[in-house]
């Protein structure tokens, strides 16, 4: 029986962790597979308070050491759901179930997938959702990154340092990406802005992987064919919360309808970081409901106690 459970090693629950430990109470993380979330694919993180770069898998180590060096476990294991028994919570994953007072939720989201034909087909040989990772397999060659926002953008620079060509493909004409990221985007040579064009069908070869992407514009029904063996996405996310149906309440999108308390609704369960209904995901606010779910868990444990 541990006082609290935090499903999720992301910034949210490594900084849950960090908070429930230093409140005195035993903790376990359970993460699927590394520590860190999302943020270990990027490259190089310039918006975290008081540290004016760091690599992103270097940030989430030291978060992570920080939660261990306190106290906190970490398993990897596959959470596949929650019950409730009296004030216990059951935490059932395929290595078997775990037992705590409170739960913090704090799974994150997915990459979406391309909707369209060859998009899911082609995932792993070509089309990637991770331009730090595989990146330099396209070095001097073209490649298109498709979205509009900080993350497409973060994307197409940091190709655009090892590629011959990067094309921003985007389905509107304006773009949410930060102001200073589109405007040195602008001012890159190699950058090509398509817009308002959406990806019509990923290409394969004959060897089964990409050889091109063809787009679509939706104004003029215009289509181009791009010579882009590389197709990166960066066009929303999917929260990691079907399981936790029965415990939490849940969008049309599927985010946890929770505001920033991290209230559940369902005592002793919590709820934090991207897979929570809110208008802006970033480090700083998945460490802020880390925080504030693990100080709020910390009160529930001590007055069952």
């Amino acid at each position: 029986m541990y006082d609290l459970i935090i499903i999720g090693g992301g910034p949210a629950g490594l900084t849950a962790a960090v908070y429930a430990r230093r409140a005195g109470l035993s903790t376990l993380i359970l993460e699927i597979t590394v520590c860190g979330g999302q943020i270990i694919n990027s490259q190089n993180v310039e918006n975290f308070p008081a540290i004016s770069q760091i690599e992103g898998w270097r940030l989430a180590d030291n978060w992570q050491k920080q939660a261990q060096a306190l106290g906190a476990e970490v398993k990897t294991a596959a959470v596949t759901g929650i019950e409730l028994h009296g004030d216990s919570r059951l935490v059932r994953t395929a290595k078997g179930d775990f037992e705590a007072l409170a739960v913090i939720i704090a799974t994150g989201a997915g990459h979406r997938k391309l909707d369209c034909p060859g998009g899911a087909e082609l995932s792993g040989r070509g089309v990637s959702t991770c331009a730090s990772c595989d990146g330099a397999f396209f070095r001097g060659r073209q490649v298109a990154v498709v979205g509009g926002g900080s993350t497409a953008f973060e994307d197409a620079l940091y190709l655009s340092s090892l590629c011959e060509k990067v094309y921003i493909v985007h389905r509107r004409r304006e773009f949410r990406a930060e102001r200073r990221l589109v405007e040195t985007a602008k001012g890159k040579a190699n950058v090509e802005f398509l817009t308002p064009y959406v990806p019509a069908q990923v290409i394969a070869n004959e060897l089964g992987r990409v050889a091109a992407l063809r787009v679509r514009n939706v104004e003029t029904n215009e289509e181009r064919t791009l010579d882009t063996p590389g197709v990166f996405t960066a066009i929303g996310m999917i929260p990691n919360n079907a399981a936790f149906a029965n415990v939490l309440k849940l969008d049309e999108a599927g985010y946890a309808i929770a505001g920033e308390d991290c209230e559940s609704g369902t005592p002793g369960i919590w709820v934090a970081g991207d897979g929570r209904r809110k208008s802006l995901r970033q480090l700083i606010t998945a460490a802020a409901d880390g925080a504030v779910a693990a100080t709020a868990a910390a009160r529930y444990v001590n007055e069952r106690k």
